[in-house]
């Protein structure tokens, strides 16, 4: 990703990610809040510079899974498209890689409370 100067918080992408207890396995409720403030310590290093990460966890499935906002404003997918683009970046690349890192940061999280 290219280096940008930080912007000002109120101008920074907010990507709310909601994540379904199940993928922390058969006891992911008891542990799923656990895995989000852990998650979310990871993920404030990841694009820091335009990004901020809320990760969440997933009760209420009515609410989308993947969800983004700037200044505390909805944007639609396409909206986050180009706001990603002026970044160089592609909302699907994008989408793929937090699945990727959250996927990492699930093996890493389990391996520390089964340790």
């Amino acid at each position: 990703m290219p280096k940008t100067l930080p912007l000002p918080k109120e101008k920074k992408l907010t990507v709310i990610c909601r994540i379904e207890p199940g993928c922390l396995g058969p006891d992911g409720l008891d542990h799923i809040a656990d895995f989000c403030r852990f998650a979310n310590q990871q993920l404030k290093r990841v694009d820091a510079n335009f990004v901020i990460w809320l990760p969440l966890p997933r009760y209420d499935k009515s609410l989308p899974e993947m969800q983004y906002s700037v200044d505390q404003k909805l944007l639609s997918h396409d909206k986050a498209a180009q706001y990603l683009d002026h970044f160089k970046n592609n909302l699907d690349d994008f989408e793929e890689y937090l699945h990727d890192k959250l996927s990492l940061l699930i093996d890493e999280f389990l391996a520390k409370i089964k340790a």
